[in-house]
């Protein structure tokens, strides 16, 4: 069932020893929207914890050092930026079918949960978040307002893409105005700093670009095998997938990261009018218009021959 604000205020001042699952593969909204959450419900007096599947990224430290909260037997279990239980990894078996409120901005979210607070033109589910903290009246902390700051900037491409809202704009000045977040080193931190790997692999993601559909489909493909060589950790790879639109005359970028389990996680980006969310979902993903993603099994030339018939198939569209 879809909530509003009011409705979504009277739950959590209500809930009791609530989890708060992000999903697999954890970037930068969903960290914030989920230790963000966990500072909020500690102003309501309710005991939290923050799961994922994956280990919180390092680079993240600043958000997760603070704990993800005390181990106890949850009586409510709430998803933040998670459109699908899929996305959920060993969780999805623990908590799927008994989320009770799910907090995202994600078009194509399936509404699993028992009550979805759904925000579909948000740039962030940290934007869903902060509004919902001011309607509710709730203090907003110094680390809530770093968390909030990192996954609008993050999932906005530090304010980049075409998905930002005014209201992105008008919440990180809010943040940077009275909360000393030092966003400069935030920003620094999320876009510029690289580890030696990763400057390498940046040059060799350049040289693997691939070209299909007359130049309007671009695959970048980054194997296991790669990463070792390299000495970077899949983690390291966010923020690549914007690099695969950066070709003129391209319309869909593709990066193809292979997961240890040997599932490729791919990002889709799109250039300019192709909707990536539509294609994803007809591989059993989703996302946003212009920045979608999904999992798919197989070796590295089996999922790039499915991805390119599913793009050709919605250019031709």
């Amino acid at each position: 069932m879809l909530i509003g604000f009011s409705e979504a205020e009277v739950f959590l001042r209500n809930c009791q020893d609530a989890v708060i699952i992000t999903h697999r593969n954890p970037d930068g909204d969903c960290i914030g929207a989920g230790f963000g959450l966990k500072d909020i419900l500690e102003q309501l007096g309710v005991r939290s914890r923050v799961v994922c599947h994956d280990v919180f990224p390092k680079r993240y430290n600043f958000l997760t050092e603070g704990g993800a909260g005390e181990d106890f037997e949850p009586k409510t279990i709430i998803a933040v930026d998670i459109a699908d239980t899929a996305l959920m990894g060993k969780y999805e078996e623990i908590y799927g079918s008994r989320v009770q409120l799910c907090i995202d901005h994600h078009i194509s979210n399936k509404k699993y949960a028992e009550k979805t607070l759904l925000r579909g033109n948000a740039t962030a589910a940290c934007e869903v978040i902060y509004d919902l903290a001011q309607y509710m009246g709730v203090k907003i902390t110094r680390h809530c307002a770093m968390c909030l700051y990192t996954g609008i900037a993050t999932d906005s491409g530090c304010f980049k893409y075409d998905c930002t809202t005014p209201r992105a704009h008008e919440i990180a000045a809010e943040m940077m105005r009275n909360y000393d977040i030092n966003f400069a080193r935030i920003n620094r931190n999320m876009f510029d700093v690289k580890s030696p790997g990763r400057m390498k692999l940046e040059g060799r993601l350049s040289e693997l670009m691939e070209q299909y559909l007359d130049g309007r489909l671009v695959i970048v493909a980054v194997t296991q095998d790669m990463m070792r060589d390299m000495g970077v950790e899949m983690e390291e790879l966010e923020g690549f997938a914007p690099m695969t639109i950066q070709m003129e005359d391209t319309e869909v970028g593709i990066l193809m990261r292979e997961r240890p389990d040997g599932v490729f996680k791919c990002s889709f980006r799109s250039a300019n009018d192709i909707n990536v969310s539509d294609i994803c979902q007809t591989v059993g993903g989703g996302g946003h218009a212009k920045a979608a993603g999904c999992n798919v099994s197989g070796d590295a030339e089996s999922v790039k021959a499915r991805l390119i018939e599913a793009v050709r198939k919605a250019i031709e569209a």
